[in-house]
């Protein structure tokens, strides 16, 4: 990027020219008010995409990935840097990387932004698209408490226009949000909890032969059996599971047109049907695959792909990203057929939970995944005092207790 471009960008999203990477770094000095000092040797620097894809960073980035307090496979190099080549510069997405004795020890990305849930509030937050479904920072463990002071010092004196800190998607349960509550009980600093949803959740130390059994009746099961064998009388059934990047391009550009054939492409929100939607799936997919991230399952009829499962392994965790099924053979619950197969993710040794990415209420995953993950979205207060009366109106707004007539 060159230094013009730069600056523009800089003027667009309220950031100074100082705060963009290429004038080094700020330090974070101590604070005044209700924050608590920040750590006397930590650096939080904002980056460009362009600073973001230098080969040094994306070093200190994988090298983050192995200490990180909580695992989130939607801000690692592979799957960020293709969602921000998608829509960074329209959101005027920054990455903030924080780094305690000189390395990297915090990653968020962020953007400034006067949406908020189809209202105008001007805010500072974490930036998530569509297709990511966790929102928590890269943050190396021990170090959560320091990277959350600074970050919210830096939020009181960068707020701008911003009336508040909005971060998305963070499991509560998390050490990475514990730590965010230490931090906020320190002071009086005002805080609400805007959006909460539970999602299905695979964990436990049982075989996958014995979770199944627990978690569903002896009808249903054998009636799974029944359309397993009805399935395999329509040819040869074959089940398939990949690692690495074998077939991948093809593999790919077959679970791309599967799921487009069904009612997501029908309403026009499959992957397929948008090119920037497309071309994230396929740079995502190559870099897990480059990654050691990557699993794929597919289960095949006479070859074909009928129903096909994307998953990231992120230990101690994982994230089932996508799947698709074939509509045509839904009376034989292809789908389901192949999360039973799925369930093996229970005798990996490296993971110790799966986060199924779906909806709350999905019909089809809650049948099968008996926990639930329960996800946050927080408003956090920043700036001066007339700033944060009016959070406190906004918060009293947001929490108010709705009565039934």
């Amino acid at each position: 990027m060159t230094h013009r471009k730069a600056a523009q960008g800089c003027a667009a999203t309220g950031l100074s020219t100082m705060e963009m990477g290429h004038a080094d770094s700020f330090r974070i000095h101590a604070e005044t008010g209700d924050t608590p000092a920040a750590l006397p040797h930590a650096q939080l620097r904002l980056l460009t995409l362009a600073e973001a894809e230098d080969p040094a960073f994306i070093a200190a980035w994988e090298r983050l990935l192995a200490r990180a307090a909580e695992p989130n496979p939607f801000f690692e190099p592979w799957f960020l840097l293709p969602s921000l080549r998608q829509w960074g510069d329209a959101a005027r997405v920054v990455i903030m990387a924080w780094f305690a004795e000189g390395r990297l020890a915090g990653l968020l990305p962020v953007v400034r932004s006067a949406k908020y849930y189809g209202h105008r509030v001007p805010h500072l937050g974490g930036w998530l698209h569509p297709n990511a479904f966790c929102g928590v920072p890269l943050i190396a463990a021990g170090h959560e408490e320091a990277f959350w002071r600074d970050l919210l010092a830096h939020c009181d004196r960068q707020a701008a226009r911003a009336l508040l800190l909005h971060l998305p998607q963070l499991p509560a349960d998390g050490p990475v949000n514990a730590a965010l509550d230490r931090v906020l009980a320190c002071s009086p600093r005002a805080h609400y909890t805007a959006a909460e949803e539970h999602r299905a959740l695979l964990t436990g130390e049982a075989s996958a032969a014995a979770y199944c059994e627990a978690a569903m009746s002896a009808k249903k099961r054998k009636e799974l059996r029944r359309q397993h064998n009805r399935l395999a009388d329509e040819g040869a059934l074959t089940f398939e599971r990949l690692a690495g990047d074998e077939s991948l391009t093809a593999w790919t550009a077959e679970f791309l047109a599967l799921e487009a054939a069904g009612w997501k492409g029908a309403g026009g929100s499959a992957l397929a049907s948008a090119p920037d939607t497309r071309a994230l799936f396929q740079q995502a997919l190559a870099g897990a695959a480059a990654a050691g991230r990557l699993e794929r399952l597919a289960l095949r009829l006479d070859g074909r792909a009928i129903a096909m499962l994307v998953n990231f392994i992120t230990p101690p965790g994982a994230y089932s990203f996508k799947t698709a099924f074939d509509e045509a053979y839904a009376r034989f619950s292809p789908g389901m057929l192949l999360q039973l197969e799925n369930l093996a993710l229970l005798e990996r040794p490296e993971v110790q939970w799966a986060d199924s990415c779906a909806a709350e209420g999905h019909p089809m995953i809650e049948r099968l995944w008996r926990d639930k993950r329960r996800m946050v979205s927080r408003n956090i207060a920043i700036g001066g005092p007339l700033r944060r009366a009016a959070f406190r109106l906004l918060m009293a707004y947001e929490t108010r207790s709705r009565t039934r007539p």
